[in-house]
Order: structure tokens, then C-alpha cells, then sequence
């Protein structure tokens, strides 16, 4: 399946854990394998790493915050020019793809 949100779009959690729902924030990554999604400041994971050396670097022992990903579903996309969530429709014109707000009709890119 096609995904209609791309690294660098704004989109907002719609379901989920509570702490995340609601908020907003870019997108960093996208897998359309896994149909997941790494939403900046959302999802945030805590790893407990050592102090390991390689390739004669040592990586800083601590606690590590990171951003995990979340399932494409759980995100709705929003309009730059109206600020609303959206669905997106994809117009095809010979060689571009172009995607429009399905509510004020504005395109994307």
C-alpha cells in the first residue's frame, strides 16, 4: 500500500498512548514495509546503554532518550495552509504525484 505522508509533513496522533495523543510534531522517518511512522517528541523511549568501544570511539554510558515508532495508522496528517487534520488526495499528472487536502482542497507540495 502507498503511504500519503512523507519525511518533513506535520501530523498529529489520533489514537494511542494518552501521554501522546493529541500532540503534534514532524516526521522523521518512514517505513512503508512495516506501514510504521518516527514522529519527532513522540513515542519516547528510554535505553540504558553501556559504555562501549569501537572502531577506537567510546560511546557515553547513560540513560537514552529516542523517539519509537508508531503505527501509520495511529497518525493523521494536517494541512499546512488550514491547520486541520486531513485525509490527502493524490493527483497524478503525467510524471508528478501531487497530493491535495481533501478539505480545503490546497496541495501539499
Amino acid at each position: 500500500m502507498k503511504v500519503k505522508i512523507r519525511k518533513g509533513d506535520t501530523v498529529e496522533v489520533i489514537s494511542g498512548r494518552l501521554e501522546d495523543k493529541g500532540k503534534r510534531g514532524e516526521v522523521i522517518k518512514v517505513d512503508p514495509e512495516l506501514h510504521r511512522v518516527v514522529v519527532q517528541g513522540i513515542n519516547i523511549r528510554k535505553k540504558h546503554q553501556r559504555q562501549v568501544q569501537t572502531q577506537g570511539r567510546t560511546m557515553n554510558p547513560g540513560i537514552i532518550e529516542f523517539e519509537g515508532p508508531i503505527d501509520l495508522s495511529n497518525v493523521m496528517l494536517v494541512c499546512p495552509s488550514c491547520g486541520e487534520l486531513t485525509r490527502v488526495n493524490v493527483i497524478r499528472k503525467e510524471d508528478e504525484v501531487q497530493r491535495k487536502c481533501k478539505k480545503c482542497q490546497a496541495l501539499f507540495d
